[in-house]
């Protein structure tokens, strides 16, 4: 914890407000400590049991996270606007920073012709009584899901995938409940998880995808959904192959009592067939956004799954935000039907399978396990993050901790090639490997 700041109060309420303050105003960052629950109770002069249920009020509200031995600490993402910077590192001034998993603009395919048009023809005024997914666009959308096997007869939009799991989630669960999330696994989600006040069950995942017995051992652990990343998963980059994708059916066969969702963020950027789980259980979810191929700006997703579930989504957003913005399903669908616009995606995702398997391949040849098997995301296993991001930030490299994406798994670094050129790959690979006696580990 900053050595400046230190919780008052001397109620449970008065105490988590100290905190939630902290973290507001910059006074503790992300990551840092709470003081155990005796030595604030002593300092504070209040029982032990009223610091506990300050730091549990924090906990269910996502502000912080309990981790055993290692204490209470601020979240990576606490979901409270902060005046200090989140816990990656800030960029490096000379160098490369290969933490942000962002695509590479310069690979993003131009708005100004399609925006052009929309002004030119922007189509009939958008209404509060209009419905909420374009029709074309919902057409669109169902030959694009239905092409790549995924069942799409009702579907609707959401502000992108993250928007549409956090629909999905509240729509079916309630604060409590546990969610089956991959193990190391997207960090947004685990904080979006902590902040509805669900709890998160580590599934450990392979590059072929969620791994079987672990799929089970949720299901027997009681959670009452599970979250599937298709293909281009962060930050392995794994993707759920066809033999994953059945054994999976299988096991989930019936499930009436499990929410599914499946998420395919990557869409075309994704250069390996789709093996979709959709409608293995009964209530189901398939989300596919199109930030990674046409740009993070573009808050927009398709949401195909079964009547009821679609339904809920859809009737939350409409006493709610309403619908996602007309114009922008007019410009994602002018997208889609460019053939140029198709084709710059095809040589982005070819550039993206260059640079990932490049890095991939150069660290092998040295001995170092990798994984990176589709995506922009390349996950290393190291016996110490807090090394490996320094040393790599003192040979000009900044890279992503592992904490961010880990409950269970192995401490690793995720290194973004988005940012990453090609020829800057041996350079990159060397810095790793020059380092390997502290940093990096050949155990898988």
């Amino acid at each position: 914890m900053a050595a400046h700041y230190q919780p008052t109060g001397s109620t449970s309420a008065a105490i988590s407000a100290s905190v939630e303050s902290g973290i507001r105003t910059g006074g503790l960052a992300p990551g840092d400590p709470l003081p155990a629950v005796r030595a604030l109770a002593v300092e504070l002069g209040v029982s032990p049991a009223t610091v506990a249920r300050a730091y549990q009020e924090l906990r269910q509200r996502g502000l912080v996270s309990t981790a055993g031995r290692h204490g209470t600490r601020v979240r990576p993402r606490p979901p409270v606007a902060a005046r200090r910077a989140a816990l990656l590192p800030p960029p490096l001034p000379d160098g490369r920073d290969l933490s942000a998993g962002q695509p590479d603009p310069r690979l993003l395919p131009p708005l100004g012709p399609h925006l052009a048009a929309l002004a030119a023809d922007p189509g009939p005024p958008a209404g509060y009584a209009n419905a909420p997914v374009l029709p074309a666009l919902a057409a669109a959308a169902r030959d694009r899901l239905t092409a790549d096997g995924v069942p799409a007869t009702d579907l609707t939009v959401t502000g992108g995938a993250l928007d549409g799991i956090e629909r999905l989630l509240a729509a079916h669960l309630r604060p409590g409940d546990a969610v089956a999330v991959e193990d190391p696994g997207w960090a947004n989600l685990l904080d979006l998880i902590a902040a509805l006040g669900l709890r998160t069950v580590g599934v450990p995942v392979d590059d072929a995808g969620p791994s079987v017995p672990g799929v089970r051992a949720a299901l027997a652990a009681g959670v009452r959904a599970l979250v599937v990343t298709s293909r281009a998963q962060n930050p392995t980059g794994a993707a759920v192959s066809a033999d994953r994708a059945a054994a999976l059916r299988k096991v989930l066969a019936g499930r009436a009592d499990l929410l599914l969702i499946e998420d395919d963020h990557a869409a075309e950027l994704a250069r390996v067939p789709l093996h979709p789980l959709a409608g293995a259980t009964p209530t189901w979810a398939f989300v596919r956004s199109v930030s990674k191929p046409y740009g993070p700006d573009l808050r927009l997703a398709v949401l195909a799954g079964d009547e009821a579930t679609v339904a809920r989504v859809a009737g939350r957003a409409q006493v709610g935000a309403g619908w996602v913005s007309t114009v922008l399903q007019r410009l994602v669908l002018s997208l889609w039907r460019d053939p140029a616009t198709a084709e710059l995606v095809r040589r982005a995702a070819d550039s993206y399978d260059r640079r990932r398997d490049g890095l991939v391949a150069a660290l092998a040849a040295h001995g170092v396990p990798a994984h990176g098997r589709t995506g922009i995301n390349v996950w290393v296993p190291v016996p110490d993050e807090t090394t490996a991001v320094t040393a790599l930030r003192d040979a000009g490299w900044s890279v992503a901790p592992g904490r961010l994406y880990r409950i269970a798994a192995a401490p690793a670094v995720r290194v973004s090639v988005s940012a990453l050129d090609e020829a800057d790959v041996p350079a990159l690979a060397a810095a790793l490997v020059e380092r390997k006696g502290p940093l990096l580990t050949h155990s898988v």
